[in-house]
């Protein structure tokens, strides 16, 4: 839809919003046109407030007597979007999952601001592909395109609030949305230029490039698990690292991520900048992750996990991390593969040792809903099998209802033989450290040759 008629419908939608319930109790309800399940998670944060039932019109309804006011997202698996939700608050949504960010409009109280998010959250989409091609220009051209794009937002945002009194709250999230999703870009901004140009070295910037990090929030402040906000925070994070290990450091910068010493910087910077508890946790866990994964070598791990626990012993994920990093030990060459339970088109359990029994065989992950990934998945396993005729190649399938799994099954051309379908998401990303969406792992014999293979890397062409 246009943009300038959507946001005019908007502040029409706006004069006629409905008002707050008297007292400090909430009443969040809707309608799930295809559901994909049977319930709807509302979450804080990571912590799940309450979870509601679909009824036989696929209809759901929250009531809350006491509630925090902020921002909460809710989980229709396998699809999340956020809410933002103050006392008093009467808000219903309506949404069809074949198209689930873009059907879904909210009514009732606060409908403007959670409107607002909902399509600000789909333009930044939108603008992904143009944004990335400003890449290629020289800094200060690169600065007016994107502070252009900003300045628009920021415009259709004081009109809204002309015709509707948002709470300062309200107003500061969809704020924040608008000017750290630019400033993401910023950040990016060296690395992908020099991408772009085919550049060997990262050009230097004008010394006002970075200026705009003077009004950069540390403290969080309600924005912790607000996707721009926290998105800004892990570029800008990596973005400081690599200029000091780039000034500092005897290494390669294309080496820079998975060495030990580029996220010991990590860490420190997250210790030295941010003060808030939860977003330090955070920022935290994702150094963590995103090192543990790229599995540099034990010696180092071990070294990175010590650094870990002495700036951030306490810290909520640290069962999360220690998991991961025993399950990344326990997938190391040569290792059996681990007993994950799947079901065949038939409905019957087999592990995947069972699956790998006397065969060289490659195993790959796709959802039903990530069409996208799925055909990308697809068309590069279908060039892989006649490239290695040698590997048997097996499809498991992940956060797809069941029936649509096979629905799936039913109208491609994949082979039914080689393709399995799990329920326990969690259980299997977890076993299996299941992160990247290109992820692989090549066995012989149910036992693992490489459990952290690519689909796209790790096959000479």
């Amino acid at each position: 839809m246009n943009r300038t008629l959507l946001y005019f419908l908007l502040l029409i939608l706006a004069s006629c919003q409905t008002a707050k319930q008297d007292g400090t109790s909430i009443y969040f309800a809707g309608e799930i046109v295809n559901p994909t399940n049977d319930e709807i998670v509302l979450y804080k944060g990571d912590l799940v407030v309450d979870t509601a039932q679909l009824d036989g019109e696929n209809r759901f309804a929250f009531e809350l007597d006491t509630i925090e006011e902020g921002l909460y997202h809710f989980y229709h698996a396998p699809e999340e979007q956020y809410i933002y939700i103050e006392k008093g608050d009467s808000l219903q949504i309506r949404l069809n999952t074949v198209d689930f960010d873009e059907s879904l409009v909210f009514s009732g109280s606060n409908e403007v601001v959670n409107n607002f998010l909902v399509e600000l959250f789909l333009a930044m989409e939108q603008e992904e592909e143009l944004v990335y091609s400003y890449y290629a220009l020289e800094p200060l051209e690169f600065v007016i395109k994107i502070d252009s794009l900003m300045d628009i937002k920021l415009k259709n945002l004081d009109a809204l609030i002309e015709e509707n009194e948002l709470s300062p709250s309200a107003y500061k999230l969809a704020h924040a949305g608008i000017i750290y999703g630019s400033y993401i870009s910023k950040e990016a901004y060296p690395f992908y230029h020099k991408k772009k140009n085919k550049d060997k070295t990262i050009h230097d910037l004008p010394d006002n490039f970075y200026d705009y990090r003077k009004e950069i929030n540390y403290n969080g402040n309600g924005l912790t698990y607000y996707r721009p906000y926290y998105n800004f925070m892990k570029y800008h994070l990596g973005n400081l690292s690599y200029m000091s290990c780039k000034k500092d450091c005897a290494m390669k910068p294309e080496e820079m991520g998975k060495q030990l010493h580029f996220n010991q910087h990590k860490l420190k910077l997250i210790d030295s900048l941010i003060p808030e508890n939860e977003l330090r946790d955070n920022l935290y866990r994702n150094v963590a992750l995103d090192y543990l994964l790229k599995y540099d070598s034990e010696e180092n791990i071990e070294i990175f996990i010590n650094d870990f626990q002495k700036l951030s012993g306490n810290n909520r994920h640290m069962r999360e991390i220690n998991n991961l990093y025993q399950g990344i030990r326990n997938l190391q060459p040569q290792h059996d593969l681990p007993e994950v339970w799947v079901q065949d088109v038939d409905g019957n359990s087999v592990s995947l040792p069972e699956i790998g029994k006397g065969k060289e065989v490659v195993f790959y992950f796709w959802s039903g809903p990530e069409q996208r990934h799925f055909h990308n998945m697809t068309r590069r396993i279908n060039y892989l099998k006649e490239k290695y005729p040698n590997y048997m190649f097996v499809g498991i399938n992940v956060r797809t209802d069941k029936s649509k799994w096979m629905n799936i099954l039913e109208t491609s051309n994949l082979n039914k033989t080689e393709q399995f379908w799990t329920k326990d998401f969690e259980d299997v990303a977890h076993t299996l450290v299941i992160y990247d969406p290109n992820r692989s792992i090549i066995t012989k014999d149910g036992k693992i040759v490489n459990a952290f293979a690519n689909v796209y890397r790790s096959f000479p062409e």
